[in-house]
């Protein structure tokens, strides 16, 4: 390699093959090496956070790359570096291809997907990696890893853009038939078909597809002939091993007035979850979305930003959008005390508090276990995790007692409630499935 720039811009090229493009275009924006010394690599980086986040997430592939470029690099090291400034072309040159790459917001008509729903704008974090995954995994092979996929969760955390975007993606093999729709829509299209004689066209029209795409399933709660509809509908698709990909606020398990038979379809592929993002990814979203509107926020703003609101992914965009309206406003960059006066009082609220009785209730419906049972002296599996979970929670997130927690759950020795504490707790170490139902609980308490 001749210079430096050719270095970093050759690992560069392979880096974005093995990092999904989200990450790359947050964390690897305006890096540069600023000089190498004795075989270390010194890597310019604008940010304290990216320098953070690249030595400790990107570190090993960062070095793998630049060693299979130079086998005379031992090391990188991160520095603090803003780089050279660009010229006044280079400038605009940029902006305009940032503006031609933002997608169209006009919805597909045929498969009624809204094409700025994709993979590539999908920020990925520790919150929603899981989902991610499952998502790909089904792109990968359709109708035959995770159908269905159940992706759930609070609002505003993305869920209808990651359903979305594997339809996008299907979408993109003309041979694929994909149709999105709300539950909503897809209870009024039965309703529609049902006055007008028209059920075996509506039949038809949903039997077609090879992918499903189907969003808030939990208005399905209470609507016999719907979900009987729906009923048939899942099973002759499945069945022919078309992929479905459904979403909800919930777990299936504890959506109201839904059947058994029901619950167990959703459950039959992979039930996932999305929950709120933590500090870094509320970082990353809001850096991201700045990016895509093609404004450089200084980080004491974003940093901020993603501090003060500590909610779901559309509030950090409805605070991030209040600051750009004021930047186009005045034409002039934005400091810290102008984000602290606009967003102020957008915090979190305080979360309410819970009883214990209510804590049981939750979680045994959660699990389909009698509320009555959990106090019972029995060890029935089905009754013995519920109880496990509730003693651990109890202690975990309320700091009641180990005697006052056996109290409350009928009279038991506090060295039980220890035991079923440190069970739960060894099992959150390697069991996935037990870490998303505490996750779904614990926003189902808040």
């Amino acid at each position: 390699m001749t210079t430096t720039k050719e270095l970093w811009e050759n690992a560069l090229v392979e880096l974005e093959l093995t990092i999904s493009k989200p990450n790359f275009n947050t964390w690897f924006k305006d890096t540069h090496i600023t000089r190498i010394e004795d075989g270390v690599v010194y890597l310019g980086v604008p940010s304290q956070f990216a320098r953070d986040w690249l030595s400790t997430k990107f570190h090993k592939d960062i070095l793998r790359s630049l060693r299979g470029l130079s086998e005379n690099i031992r090391a990188v090291e991160y520095v603090i570096s803003r780089g050279p400034k660009k010229t006044a072309e280079e400038v605009v040159r940029t902006s305009a291809a940032a503006v031609s790459e933002l997608p169209l917001e006009a919805v597909h008509q045929s498969t009624n997907l809204n094409p700025r729903f994709t993979l590539s704008s999908f920020v990925v974090g520790p919150f929603n990696e899981l989902a991610h995954a499952a998502a790909q995994a089904v792109i990968r092979k359709p109708g035959i890893a995770y159908n269905p996929l159940f992706i759930y969760g609070p609002t505003g955390l993305g869920k209808t853009h990651l359903i979305q975007a594997v339809g996008n993606h299907f979408r993109q093999n003309a041979e694929r038939k994909v149709y999105y729709v709300t539950t909503e829509k897809f209870s009024m299209d039965y309703v529609s078909a049902l006055q007008s004689g028209k059920v075996q066209s509506f039949k038809e029209k949903y039997r077609q597809y090879d992918l499903l795409v189907m969003d808030d399933v939990q208005f399905l709660a209470g609507r016999d002939k719907i979900k009987e509809e729906f009923f048939h509908l899942f099973n002759y698709l499945h069945d022919n091993n078309k992929q479905l990909v459904f979403s909800s606020d919930q777990h299936p398990n504890v959506i109201q007035n839904l059947e058994d038979r029901l619950k167990s379809r959703f459950a039959a592929g992979m039930v996932v979850s999305i929950t709120p993002p933590d500090h870094q990814s509320r970082l990353a979203i809001v850096r991201t979305k700045a990016a895509q509107h093609n404004v450089i926020l200084p980080d004491e703003v974003l940093e901020y930003i993603a501090t003060t609101v500590e909610g779901n992914v559309r509030e950090l965009e409805g605070a991030l959008n209040t600051l750009l309206i004021q930047f186009e406003m005045r034409g002039e960059p934005l400091e810290l005390s102008d984000a602290k006066t606009l967003l102020r009082g957008m915090g979190s609220a305080i979360k309410k508090t819970v009883s214990v009785q209510e804590v049981v209730k939750t979680i045994a419906n959660f699990y389909g276990v009698e509320e009555n049972s959990i106090y019972e002296k029995t060890r029935r599996k089905e009754v013995v995790r519920p109880r496990q979970v509730i003693m651990f929670l109890l202690r975990e997130d309320f700091r009641i007692s180990f005697p006052t927690i056996g109290d409350k759950m009928g009279g038991r020795d506090h060295t039980t409630v220890i035991h079923s504490c440190e069970k739960i707790k060894n099992d959150l170490r390697s069991d996935s499935i037990l870490n998303q139902e505490l996750h779904q609980i614990r926003l189902m308490l808040k």
